[in-house]
């Protein structure tokens, strides 16, 4: 049996997001699947050389984002093979931080993330659409 030869992809089929987008909408998934209220991202390309995307989320609780950050992480590694290069924020958690070079995750409690106002601040940035939202 030959291999077929390679084809280009289907018309009408979508490319792959880069690198950066992807894990940046992975991290978006998990937190909605952990219950995280208001799940933006960010393309920050236009707006800054030093990370590519943000990602935004709330959570109700101390209990939740600590869910929401360690399943983000798990998914990350697993899935992606990527692993976080910091963490902020985790003991406080008012406003954690996970910095995966390019992409940078917000969690907030919801006074933390108006106070705040990250999308206010980088109004610039174009939001990512997202399968269902």
């Amino acid at each position: 049996m030959t291999d077929a030869p390679d084809r280009p992809a289907a018309a009408g089929r979508a490319a792959a997001p880069p690198p950066a987008q992807r894990r940046a909408l992975v991290a978006a998934r998990v937190a909605e699947e952990n219950r995280g209220r208001d799940v933006v991202v960010l393309d920050m390309r236009e707006v800054s050389s030093l990370f590519d995307y943000f990602v935004l989320a709330s959570g109700t609780s101390r209990r939740q984002l600590h869910a929401m950050s360690e399943e983000i992480d798990r998914v990350l590694e697993q899935e992606l093979g990527d692993r976080r290069l910091g963490i902020e924020g985790y003991q406080q958690s008012r406003w954690i931080l996970l910095d995966y070079g390019d992409v940078v995750v917000h969690l907030f409690e919801p006074e933390t993330r108006a106070y705040y106002a990250i999308e206010q601040l980088w109004a610039a940035a174009k939001r990512v659409e997202r399968e269902g939202t």
